[in-house]
């Protein structure tokens, strides 16, 4: 573990693998602490040659977090939480993976500083600055589970953890069964590693600060989309919008995966991200 400090806040951060090999920035989501990405998969891709790094988003983990309510930092600062990330490892250059949020974050590092970002990765993720048709979003089901997060008493660890098992549950796909004791072990650790867990939910009224319409289509980097094709909070259209305004993107659909990181796909996602990177290179 390694903690960065930035600006007026600290960033928890870990690594796996090797400094000096080729380096992968892990970005998770909204809400998510660097447990969203599993050691499993973090080691893999280290075992593949890869210096893995994963870190806490401000307002998750051992990360700084601020009152639920009281965010005022726009999603271009956590942009700049990954390159002081970067800063902080000593890395000119990089390769990023982001999910879902994270995803539009490293979208947005590669435009702005994209002599940095060597390639992306983006697992169920939106277009940055979308400008077309209107694209599917977020379940009624998910938005219905969500309405409870006004009556939800943090203080009582087990009903926190069992709505962030049933936020897991409903983002979960067919094609396997939800496995709600892993999810629940889980759960436990993320609100184990933090003093303030509802501040993660100030994720959700977290805005651009900037105009990015269009932007997206400006990546030059080598891109690599992974989305599943029953996810519930970015459905798959969203993968396949920024694989077709990107020239040379290529995208893989997951079939029976919804807005999630199966263990049954670990492997393979392990597998296509490091031939991503090292077809990338440096």
């Amino acid at each position: 573990m390694k903690r960065i400090s930035h600006r007026d806040i600290s960033l928890a951060t870990e690594s796996f693998g090797t400094a000096g090999n080729p380096a992968l920035v892990m970005v998770m989501g909204a809400t998510a602490s660097m447990l969203g990405w599993p050691e499993a998969l973090c080691q893999a891709l280290a075992g593949k040659g890869l210096y893995v790094i994963r870190f806490d988003h401000r307002d998750t983990g051992e990360s700084t977090t601020v009152p639920p309510g009281e965010a005022s930092y726009s999603v271009e600062d956590m942009a700049g939480d990954v390159l002081a990330v970067m800063e902080g490892y000593g890395l000119e250059r990089a390769h990023l993976a982001g999910m879902s949020l994270g995803g539009y974050i490293a979208q947005m590092v590669a435009l702005q500083e994209p002599e940095r970002v060597a390639s992306l990765t983006l697992i169920a993720s939106e277009p940055l600055g979308w400008d077309g048709p209107a694209l599917p979003h977020i379940s009624e089901a998910f938005l219905e589970h969500f309405a409870a997060l006004g009556s939800l008493d943090w203080s009582n660890r087990d009903a926190a953890a069992d709505f962030l098992v049933e936020s897991e549950r409903l983002c979960a796909g067919s094609g396997a069964p939800f496995d709600a004791a892993a999810a629940k072990a889980v759960a436990l650790r993320v609100l184990a590693r933090t003093d303030s867990p509802a501040s993660m939910f100030n994720h959700g009224s977290v805005t651009t600060r900037a105009d990015w319409t269009g932007r997206f289509r400006e990546i030059s980097c080598p891109v690599l989309v992974i989305h599943g094709d029953e996810d519930p909070i970015l459905p798959v259209e969203n993968g396949q919008a920024i694989a077709d305004g990107i020239p040379g993107a290529e995208i893989d659909v997951l079939r029976g995966v919804g807005h999630e990181l199966p263990p049954r796909w670990l492997d393979w996602i392990a597998d296509r991200v490091a031939k991503h990177v090292s077809d990338a290179g440096l």
